[in-house]
C-alpha cells in the first residue's frame, strides 16, 4: 500500500463541479493499492499517517504530527500509484489491486481512520476527481507499507 502524504495549508477534492470534501491545515494523502494489500498494510499505513511528525514544533523542527496539530485528514484513492513505471513510456498497471478489492480496502482505510480519528474526509472511489491544495513547504513524502 503507497500513501503519498502532501502537508497542506487547505485542500479539497470536487467530483462534477460538487464540493464532496475539504481540509484546513493537516495532510493530503494519496492512495494506491496493490494487488498483496490486505487490512494488515491499511492499519499499518494509518498509524503511519495519523503519528507521522511532519509539522513543525516551537522550535521549527519537524515533529509534530497531524494528530499533535489537530490538522485535517483527507484519504484520496489513486489508481496510479500502484503503476509499474520502471520501463517503457507506459505506465503498468498489473501490480495494483482489482477496482472492487481496491474499493473494499479503501472502504476499511477510510471506517478505520474514522474510527480513530475526528477530522477525515475522502476523496470518492472510482470517481473523475478534481484534487486542489496548497502545499504547504513544499513537503511530499511516499509511503511503502
Amino acid at each position: 500500500m503507497i500513501g503519498l502524504i502532501q502537508r497542506v495549508s487547505w485542500a479539497k477534492v470536487e467530483v462534477e463541479q460538487q464540493l464532496i470534501a475539504q481540509i484546513e491545515q493537516g495532510i493530503l494523502v494519496l492512495v494506491g493499492m496493490e494487488k498483496e494489500d490486505q487490512p494488515a498494510q491499511a492499519d499499518k499505513l494509518l498509524q503511519r499517517l495519523l503519528n507521522y511528525r511532519i509539522f513543525a514544533d516551537d522550535d521549527d523542527k519537524m515533529n509534530l504530527s497531524v494528530t499533535d496539530i489537530h490538522g485535517g485528514l483527507l484519504l484520496v484513492p489513486q489508481f496510479t500509484l500502484a503503476a509499474n513505471t520502471k520501463k517503457g513510456l507506459r505506465p503498468s498497471f498489473s501490480s495494483a489491486k482489482p477496482p472492487s478489492e481496491a474499493e473494499s480496502l479503501f472502504l476499511y482505510l477510510l471506517n478505520q481512520a474514522k474510527n480513530q480519528y475526528t477530522i477525515v474526509e475522502s476523496g470518492q472511489f472510482g470517481a473523475d476527481m478534481k484534487v486542489s491544495l496548497l502545499n504547504d513547504g513544499p513537503v511530499t513524502f511516499s509511503i511503502t507499507v
